[in-house]
């Protein structure tokens, strides 16, 4: 029997989804990590595990996806298809469905010079798209030569990125339809800050596709950290308003998380989900879903002995 996902059922029920980003961590020793999913547990419907997100090395996403789900915790195992060529990505896949992880986030990767081994040689095999079509093909038998399975078909549900910001309004619609046909069942966008252009997206692209699409919203910490962000983030720009109130504020992360919980009520008229990120604190997280008048979707796990404080 298939083990129960919450974030399948959700999704496919109309619920509002609330997915939140964990990294896994650099070394051998994974109770932050831990720590925090079972804080944003009761909270959300499942817990994104980052792999190598902006080329820089953790621990596998998928060991720490596996950690979470020993937990009880269900993951979103992102796989970027920099890393792996196709004969790992198909292997890592069927792994995947036989340690019961049934969430994956299909990305093509950031470069490997933006990241902390810009001399790595970056594979690139398959990228998204391919990624998905592949996912659809193992659930249905056979391999991406079309080769039967001979021990069974996996059960994935797998979504992709979007980025409704993108400059190319053409190329988002190019893009979103070819990942519909290659089989998403759920969209995630990158950082979010003009909701303007997200809605147009909505009503311009997504309408009619019978696919969630989760909103990124992005704890700012500071104005110096949206500044950071304006400059190193492609494709993202956070509106300088955003930055004056930042700085102008008392307490700016306190205002950061004010402004987060704004945009993810403002999502909550908009598409079916957030999917939440606050790099190293995202213990905040389940009192930014408080603040926007959200309320926990499932009880607090059993304590372990298992403790971590926020990073600085």
């Amino acid at each position: 029997m298939a083990p129960f996902s919450r974030f399948r059922s959700a999704a496919r029920a109309g619920t509002f989804l609330v997915t939140a980003e964990v990294m896994p961590p650099k070394g051998g020793d994974p109770s932050h990590m831990i720590a925090m999913a079972e804080a944003l547990h009761p909270w959300v419907h499942a817990v994104n595990i980052t792999d190598g997100s902006r080329a820089v090395l953790r621990m596998s996403s998928l060991a720490a996806a596996t950690l979470l789900l020993q937990r009880g915790i269900e993951p979103v195992w992102q796989v970027a298809c920099r890393d792996r060529n196709r004969i790992a990505l198909q292997g890592e896949l069927m792994g995947a469905h036989a340690l019961g992880i049934r969430n994956v986030l299909a990305l093509t990767g950031d470069p490997v010079k933006a990241g902390d081994f810009p001399e790595a040689r970056g594979v690139f095999d398959w990228e998204s798209v391919r990624l998905l079509e592949a996912a659809k093909r193992l659930n249905e038998g056979r391999d991406a030569a079309d080769r039967p399975l001979d021990d069974g078909s996996t059960d994935l549900f797998v979504g992709a990125a979007i980025d409704p910001q993108s400059k190319s309004w053409s190329g988002l619609q190019s893009r979103f339809d070819r990942k519909l046909a290659a089989g998403a069942q759920f969209f995630q966008s990158q950082l979010i800050s003009d909701f303007d252009r997200l809605d147009k997206f909505m009503i311009q692209i997504a309408a009619g596709c019978d696919r969630p699409v989760l909103a990124g919203i992005f704890l700012l910490k500071s104005a110096k950290n949206a500044e950071f962000i304006n400059r190193n983030v492609p494709g993202v720009e956070i509106p300088q308003h955003i930055i004056d109130r930042l700085a102008a504020a008392a307490d700016p992360l306190r205002e950061g998380m004010t402004i987060a919980a704004e945009q993810v009520a403002l999502a909550r008229q908009i598409c079916q989900g957030v999917h939440m990120m606050a790099v190293r604190r995202e213990d905040l997280i389940p009192e930014i879903l408080q603040m926007a008048g959200l309320e926990p979707i499932a009880p607090a796990l059993p304590a372990l002995s298992l403790t971590a404080s926020p990073r600085p």
